[in-house]
């Protein structure tokens, strides 16, 4: 079995990011600067995060600040959560739409599903669905 594990990039706020997600999902969060891991004494560096764990929560993730200096096109790349418990996942929506902007916010669709859309304050896009009974 393959393990898929997203990897955010962030513009130098990865801790503050990395604080919120813990939050919002729960679980474990380590955390290691540039400092830490590789010696770096830079005081405009060695603070910066090298590697962020998310772990044992409702979703798991990597993070880390990156230090691209060379402009990129946005990745279009969108998270999406879903699952059965809807207490749980609209939890879960208002909570990263705290701070951010709701796209579309969570309604019956005609898929059967609760669905919804949200960026969160980190300018990540989230894609949200509770399933519906199952027939």
């Amino acid at each position: 079995m393959i393990k898929f594990n997203p990897y955010i990039f962030f513009p130098g706020n990865c801790r503050e990011a990395a604080t919120f997600y813990h939050e919002v999902f729960g679980g474990s969060v380590t955390i290691q600067t540039l400092g830490e891991a590789i010696g770096e004494t830079d005081p405009a560096k060695k603070d910066r995060i090298m590697h962020a764990d998310l772990t044992g929560g409702a979703v798991e993730f990597m993070a880390s600040d990156s230090d691209r200096n060379e402009p990129y096109p946005p990745s279009f790349i969108t998270l999406s959560i879903g699952g059965e418990d809807e207490t749980l996942i609209t939890a879960l929506f208002k909570k990263l739409a705290e701070g951010g902007a709701v796209t579309s916010e969570l309604k019956k669709e005609y898929w059967g599903d609760t669905f919804g859309t949200v960026t969160d304050k980190f300018g990540v896009d989230w894609m949200v669905n509770i399933s519906g009974p199952k027939e």
